[in-house]
């Protein structure tokens, strides 16, 4: 059978699932330090190790996100799950913006404040509390992380609905994204693991969903 190129551009797009599940895993082999320990927090935020984690790999990786969500929905959306794929998608959009914006700040924010503190400049915590850690960045992340667990459950669960052969790539992939968001506030050594794993569960689903929607088609 002959692919045509809006076929090929989907299966093409469903590696960017394994890319992103690679940089959540690089993103978070390092953390930064608590605030409650400023010197060392300002030292890791002034890193390069820190700027290229957050703008190589959190806002490119949301990209990623995106456009893998979009090639699953692509190929699901004639299928019966169409409805659940095209709210997944719409979801992980919103979500991934959201955290995009959330990233960038931190990105820019945080390494301007730790070389002000590290240069002696007073009352860095004072304003990294209310800028960098502010409630509104706050709000912003934590919703967007919310969201982002809702938006892996429903388009899992329009991955597993498509076929028997495809359940627990759709079981997978809803339950490591959400491993990886928890575990970032509750247990960080696995949430590099986590990503990791996710890479590994959405390459074997590029490899194997363009083969069995056609088979159902």
């Amino acid at each position: 059978m002959t692919i045509t190129p809006v076929e090929a551009g989907k299966r093409a797009g469903l590696w960017a699932l394994p890319a992103y599940g690679v940089l959540l895993g690089l993103s978070t082999v390092t953390h930064q330090p608590s605030v409650d320990d400023f010197d060392a927090y300002a030292r890791y935020v002034t890193t390069d190790v820190f700027l290229v984690s957050h703008l190589g790999a959190s806002v490119l990786g949301t990209s990623l996100a995106v456009l893998g969500a979009t090639a699953v929905t692509a190929l699901l959306v004639h299928g019966r799950a169409a409805r659940a794929a095209i709210a997944g998608l719409v979801l992980t959009v919103l979500a991934n913006v959201f955290l995009a914006a959330a990233f960038g700040s931190a990105a820019f924010v945080q390494p301007g404040i730790g070389r002000a503190h590290l240069d002696g400049v007073a009352g860095m915590p004072d304003l990294n509390a209310d800028t960098a850690y502010g409630p509104a960045l706050f709000a912003t992340a934590l919703s967007a992380t919310f969201l982002l667990i809702v938006a892996a459950v429903v388009l899992g669960t329009a991955i597993a609905r498509t076929s028997r052969q495809l359940r627990w790539y759709g079981v997978g992939y809803a339950v490591l994204i959400a491993v990886f968001a928890l575990s970032g506030f509750f247990l960080q050594p696995v949430q590099p693991w986590s990503g990791f794993a996710l890479a590994a569960v959405t390459a074997a689903l590029a490899m194997r969903l363009p083969r069995i929607v056609t088979a159902h088609a």
